[in-house]
């Protein structure tokens, strides 16, 4: 139901053929969910069969003509209901990036510690991509925000996880 809610409420901001779509799903940070480029575009069929969206073809100089998809007044109340239902449920997220964390200590401690350092700079990197983006943006897609200070977070317990696996490393290391 959340994919159904994403793509009708991304085409409620305003309509957009499945190119322009399948780019703001890509972003992962403003949409939240993985939903590959071929499910947008069953999902979309599925939608319009449903009648909740309505594509018509335009046509922009010598391309050929291109689908764009608008929300219909069925899809708009379908979207009001999704919204009010799923808004107001807890669903617990799965984290499936953290499954190796369990396992960092079956590593040599040095080899360990490498690879979360690695992993540090990967989630600093993500950390500065979303910061880059004003602050008043990330205000209005609460998703945004909501990634922004959960990464922050987990930036401080994992400068914890790096100084115990350092301490280890450095207590091995000792004669």
């Amino acid at each position: 139901m959340e994919e159904r809610l994403l793509i009708l409420g991304l085409l409620r901001s305003h309509e957009m053929h499945g190119y322009q779509l399948h780019e703001m799903l890509a972003e992962r940070a403003v949409t939240a969910v993985h939903l590959s480029k071929a499910n947008a575009y069953k999902l979309l069929k599925k939608l319009e069969a449903d009648g909740l969206v309505r594509a018509y073809e335009e046509r922009q100089g010598n391309r050929p003509p291109r689908r764009v998809y608008r929300v219909t007044e069925e899809g708009e109340a379908a979207f009001q209901t999704m919204l009010r239902t799923l808004l107001a449920e807890y669903v617990e997220p799965e984290f499936p990036s953290i499954v190796p964390l369990n396992f960092v200590s079956e590593l040599p401690a040095s080899e360990g510690l490498a690879l979360l350092k690695q992993r540090r700079t990967a989630l600093v990197a993500q950390i500065a991509k979303i910061a880059a983006v004003p602050e008043e943006t990330r205000q209005a897609h609460l998703s945004l925000d909501f990634f922004h200070h959960a990464y922050r977070t987990e930036l401080e317990w994992l400068d914890r996880v790096i100084a115990n696996q350092e301490a280890n490393v450095a207590a091995n290391a000792s004669p």
